[in-house]
């Protein structure tokens, strides 16, 4: 079965050979497809160098579109069974790819997430993420403990069965919600999770829209 890592990428000159070397380290068969999303400190410089190795595909932006855009970007050219998400800062252990997948390999889920620790989070941060989960178990009846997490393994199969539209970080509340609106299980299985200093995301800017995808795909498709 093989693995399909698909990396958004935007500004990640400092991290993105070393994640890169951690995921091919992992011995799985696997595709990784990074797409540029319109970086402009130095990352495609050091992406072209990465071209083409150990079956990595690196496709560019011209512009900064969002995760969400350069996430549909790299699922139109996944041509694995499973499908996993993987930033690109070092947030996450690509050694954690084998036991998310165990319970696929064992027909127990079509979807696994796995579950941070976030201690290590600052408060807002933290108390936003619970926030967000929980109205996510209000809204589709679910158990979940970590929706906001990066680390969502999906049979391709399922994935393709809906259209993604958001832009931005609000994919994550998308992804899930047309998962459980669809009846499957989410499986979950705790990670290791070191948390960046630096703040991409914003309460407000990116945590909004987050709760309002919650709402808005309860009802709609």
């Amino acid at each position: 079965m093989k693995l399909s890592i698909i990396m958004p990428v935007y500004n990640e000159r400092e991290t993105i050979s070393a994640i890169l070397q951690r995921v091919r380290e992992v011995d799985l068969p696997k595709e990784i497809i990074v797409v540029d999303d319109g970086s402009t400190d130095g990352t495609r410089e050091v992406l072209r160098g990465e071209e083409g190795k150990d079956k990595t595909v690196v496709v560019y932006h011209d512009k900064n579109q969002g995760k969400g855009a350069a996430i549909r970007t790299a699922l139109e050219r996944a041509t694995g069974e499973v499908v996993i998400f993987q930033d690109a800062d070092l947030e996450y252990d690509p050694g954690d790819y084998g036991k998310l997948l165990q319970p696929i390999l064992e027909g127990k889920s079509r979807v696994v997430y796995g579950v941070r620790t976030l201690r290590e989070q600052d408060v807002l941060r933290r108390w936003g993420n619970r926030f967000l989960t929980l109205v996510t178990n209000l809204l589709y009846g679910a158990r979940i403990q970590d929706m906001e997490t990066c680390y969502k393994m999906v049979s391709k199969e399922v994935i393709d069965q809906f259209t993604i539209k958001a832009n931005r970080f609000d994919i994550e509340p998308e992804i899930t919600a047309k998962i459980l609106k669809r009846g499957y299980r989410i499986l979950e299985v705790p990670i290791r999770y070191t948390p960046r200093r630096e703040r991409k995301l914003s309460p407000w800017k990116d945590g909004l829209p987050a709760l309002w995808a919650l709402v808005k795909y309860r009802f709609v498709e």
